[in-house]
């Protein structure tokens, strides 16, 4: 990669050069994001996996621009205007509009007004003009008179319209616009459309105006969404005259005032330019600037939520009665085994029309005590609470926990070709269940398995960037199984597809290899897998977990490549492999800068010496159990002024959702979070954390809740 791109990623990142260059080398080699980040310390001088993969995205912008360059030079010096200047200012560029701002002139495009002009032979009119050349304009444009040609107006006419275009094409011009747009307002108009009921929900975008540069990213999305549906309309409020006369006063500074008569037509032929060319595309282009910077942090904040839901504690393996509730249609019940898989399944009716309790009661009863239930999961959705409440009052074992689990994805899930693949012979309803409580056993595993879009904790996830969504997510998915580690011997193909270096090719063959002979016995064994080569091996090993191994080191986050190290220090402490690994006591004792060799620094030194200590610990903390209030199951049970329990459901850039035990979510403004100043709300709350709010305000026709943050939970439960 050249230097200037390196150097470009380095200033924009607030990293080192070097840094950037090794990460792009390492790229190049076919290293992964979290093997990067993990165990190739030494060459990236620390980078987190969120360093690193900003630098991937980075990386992979300017070898599209590399390519972009190539192009418009191509064309450019196909039509004769490349000179070395406009060589060297598109090649030594790393700014993508000012490389389309050199292009502009050359661009093909369709036929224009400026085209006809010059057809006419009225481009040497238009060059005197725009040169300052000529006093009299009129006179002169009468030389041009002819048979394409009626009169000296349709002349100057035409000149006018070559030199608004020309205008139009200038770089200088467009950037001064674009930096004088960037400081106004953005605005927005309601449409007759507006009157409909469907545009309610954007009535606070009707008659608006905000500093395009202080916009909020939310409101921004909110705006441009409005519009997109036809209920406003969204412009930037810059002056005409005084673009006008910005733009007249450069082109006079670069040349000579001219006489009044070829002034006046200049200025109409800026005028032209501004209203009929350069305002609608420059607009567009700040306004499609804030929104790009809009996506990024919607997208932030999707992916933080993401990650928070993907490493929600885990019960862990535990024999589970999973419910998805119903009314009408009842309760589907399934009971899990501790690997997940699915021993039972029946339909319970304890809530009207059929109110069935006692038979309910006494399923729920026989299926605890024959399948040794230790967890119960209940789906959050309609009739969750009831049901909720209904399981309370069974009598069951002590030590029984039962939990709220979000719902969120389950009917995509169970719908989805993953759903039908793993349970061909049940139904969506049974599937849905099973989703509910192999979420509540591992969230990570089950999950991975569902589109993140349909998960509920994005903001505006279907108006921002598509391809850079799919690529934070994508990233944000792959960090939390790398981090995690994923059990070589239980895992689906979906979470192995995950692992740093396989894919869903390779899981596959994996898990096919895995069926035909056995448990993996060791790291090494992967090497058989078909089609699973060293490199492959390389990146994916250090992330992969095999309980019981023969090797404790296949247990742990130790790369094999490491392995070689850990022995050397289990000889020089006079103890074997399997009595040093998860000793305390033992790997205190170790010197790091002992061990330092070759690409082995300190920093490769001390994770292992960490690792040693707690061998395979899962980051993820432990789940808790929680209930809502008792008295709370409608909006028409608030009044303002209640303190509730809730549980954080989704974070945004403008505050937290918060669900009180009902239908609706509450929000809790960042401004009623308690801290002054606070611009992210990530930085107060977590998703799924339990808080204590205020009720301020209920809005029974928009069916919203406001909300106070009294007091927050350090801990958080499995939803």
């Amino acid at each position: 990669m050249k230097e200037i791109y390196i150097n470009a990623i380095a200033d924009r990142l607030d990293v080192k050069p070097w840094q950037v260059e090794n990460c792009e080398r390492l790229f190049a080699e076919g290293s992964t994001i979290p093997f990067i980040s993990r165990y190739r310390k030494e060459r990236t001088g620390g980078l987190d996996d969120v360093a690193v993969a900003e630098i991937r995205h980075w990386v992979d912008v300017f070898n599209e621009m590399e390519k972009r360059k190539e192009t418009v030079i191509g064309t450019i010096e196909q039509a004769g205007g490349l000179t070395e200047q406009l060589r060297s200012q598109i090649e030594s560029s790393v700014d993508a509009r000012e490389i389309e701002d050199l292009y502009l002139p050359f661009k093909p495009k369709r036929r224009t007004r400026a085209t006809a002009a010059k057809e006419a032979g009225l481009e040497p009119l238009a060059d005197l003009m725009y040169s300052v050349s000529v006093t009299d304009p009129v006179r002169e444009a009468g030389r041009f008179i002819g048979d394409r040609v009626a009169s000296a107006e349709d002349a100057l006419a035409g000149a006018r319209d070559i030199i608004a275009e020309r205008l139009s094409e200038t770089a200088s011009v467009r950037e001064t616009l674009r930096d004088i747009f960037k400081t106004r307002r953005i605005t927005s108009k309601a449409t007759k459309k507006a009157s409909s009921p469907e545009a309610r929900k954007y009535r606070g975008y009707f008659e608006c105006s905000e500093p395009i540069s202080r916009i909020a990213p939310h409101r921004l999305l909110a705006m441009l969404r409005a519009e997109n549906e036809g209920y406003v309309t969204v412009r930037i409020d810059a002056d005409p005259e005084k673009c006008g006369n910005k733009i007249y006063y450069d082109f006079c500074q670069e040349r000579k005032y001219p006489a009044k008569p070829l002034a006046e037509q200049i200025r109409e032929a800026i005028d032209d330019a501004y209203r009929r060319l350069l305002e609608p595309s420059i607009s567009n282009e700040v306004i499609r600037e804030a929104k790009e910077k809009a996506d990024m942090e919607s997208i932030r904040v999707f992916g933080e939520n993401l990650r928070q839901l993907l490493l929600a504690p885990p019960v862990g393996q535990k024999r589970i009665l999973a419910i998805d509730p119903g009314f009408r249609t009842g309760c589907k019940v399934v009971c899990l085994d501790e690997q997940g898989n699915l021993l039972h399944n029946e339909t319970i009716f304890p809530h009207p029309p059929a109110n069935e309790k006692i038979q309910s009661i006494r399923a729920v009863s026989s299926m605890v005590g024959k399948y040794g239930i230790q967890v119960i999961a209940i789906g959050s959705g309609t009739a969750g609470r009831e049901t909720e409440e209904f399981i309370r009052r069974v009598p069951l074992p002590e030590g029984t926990k039962v939990y709220m689990v979000s719902e969120d994805g389950a009917s995509i899930y169970s719908a989805s070709e993953i759903g039908r693949e793993e349970f061909p012979e049940y139904d969506v309803t049974v599937r849905g269940a099973v989703s509910i409580g192999r979420r509540l056993m591992d969230p990570l595993a089950e999950l991975v398995k569902i589109d993140p879009k349909s998960l509920g904790v994005g903001q505006y996830q279907h108006d921002v960037d598509q391809t850079l969504l799919k690529e934070k997510l994508d990233n944000t998915v792959e960090s939390c199984v790398n981090s995690v580690g994923v059990n070589l011997n239980t895992a689906s193909p979906y979470l192995l597809s995950y692992v740093s270096g396989i894919g869903p090719a390779l899981a596959e063959n994996i898990v096919e290899y895995r069926t035909e002979h056995g448990a993996y016995r060791s790291r090494a064994e992967l090497l058989k897998v078909r089609r699973l080569g060293e490199k492959a091996f390389e990146q994916c090993a250090g992330f992969l977990r095999i309980p019981g191994a023969e090797n404790p080191l296949d247990n742990s986050a130790v790369h094999p490549e490491s392995y070689h190290i850990v022995e050397k220090m289990a000889r020089d402490l006079n103890v074997s492999t399997t009595e040093l690994v998860g000793n305390d006591a033992l790997c205190s004792r170790i010197t790091a800068e002992k061990y330092v060799e070759g690409d082995f620094g300190l920093p490769t030194i001390n994770d292992i010496i960490s690792e040693l200590k707690k061998p395979g610990r899962d980051p993820r903390e432990s789940a808790r159990e929680f209930a809502f209030a008792d008295d709370i199951h409608t909006i028409d049970d608030l009044a303002a002024g209640m303190e509730l329990p809730g549980i954080v459901t989704n974070i945004t850039a403008f505050g937290a959702f918060v669900d009180i035990g009902i239908k609706q979510n509450g929000l809790i403004h960042i401004s009623k979070m308690g801290v002054k100043g606070i611009s992210d709300p990530s930085k107060i709350l977590k998703l799924h954390q339990q808080v204590t709010v205020r009720v301020l305000d209920i809005d029974t026709d928009r069916q919203r809740i406001s909300l106070q943050l009294i007091k927050q939970d350090a801990g958080r439960r499995t939803s």
